[in-house]
């Protein structure tokens, strides 16, 4: 791994590749899909989790490979993977804030960027991330909705700006538009947010933070009453059942 400063072009390569990494990760430990669909890896010096359905795998690697050229233009804000139940409402969003630290002209993309990170040292910084992010589940709970669950990736731009149209027929369809509901300008005042993990690289920073809707926290204090209530019929069946005197 090299000690050289990463150039603006390296800087895309790394992020857009941790970010495919990260997506197979949240996929895994959120549940979306069973465990058995998917293998166990070794990136960045730590085990990840990578899926083996091939239309799931093409729909990803079609995604990064789009952000990657956005990223290229200057045009992104956030990269979001929005956790839906089956009536499609967000319960949880998984958002990575890019943001471009310095302008690079096309020509000089590839030059070593003086003061910038090392491809040696980012490398340790991706390693925490997804050490953190394999622990999440210990922050958010389990979401135990079986087969209503499904995800999606939604590129947010930076204002003013639209999707570039690739040319090649090899080149994954341009970006549709999102539900609003799914991105973060849906977000809801009640929403709560956590910070995974965040670097700067010195060319293209990057952050990462998981966000409960609402509507996920609604339902699971409409749960936790639930639970609460039937503690407490049990309580006082067999308060009853002990205050029962012997025939």
């Amino acid at each position: 791994m090299s000690d050289e400063p990463l150039s603006f072009n390296q800087a895309v390569t790394g992020i857009s590749d941790f970010i495919e990494v990260a997506i197979h990760t949240i996929l895994y430990v959120r549940q979306v899909y069973p465990a058995e669909l998917f293998i166990r890896r070794k990136k960045y010096d730590t085990p990840v989790f990578q899926s083996r359905h091939p239309a799931l795998n093409e729909y990803i690697s079609g995604a990064i490979k789009a952000l990657a050229e956005e990223m290229h233009q200057g045009t992104v804000e956030k990269v979001v993977v929005v956790i839906k139940n089956k009536e499609h409402v967000a319960l949880e969003r998984f958002l990575f804030v890019i943001q471009n630290m310095i302008d690079v002209p096309s020509f000089n993309k590839a030059t070593k960027v003086e003061n910038a990170m090392t491809a040696k040292s980012l490398v340790q910084y991706f390693r925490s991330f997804l050490i953190k992010l394999n622990m999440i589940e210990s922050q958010l709970g389990q979401l135990n909705l079986g087969d209503d669950v499904s995800f999606a990736i939604l590129l947010e731009l930076k204002d003013g700006t639209a999707p570039s149209v690739s040319q090649s027929k090899q080149d994954p369809p341009p970006w549709i538009p999102a539900d609003t509901q799914h991105t973060t300008a849906g977000v809801s005042e009640e929403a709560e947010l956590y910070m995974i993990r965040a670097v700067n690289t010195g060319v293209i920073d990057v952050s990462l933070a998981v966000q409960e809707s609402a509507e996920k926290l609604k339902i699971e204090r409409e749960k936790l009453k639930e639970q609460q209530l039937e503690a407490k019929k049990a309580a006082e069946l067999l308060k009853k059942a002990k205050a029962k005197p012997p025939e």
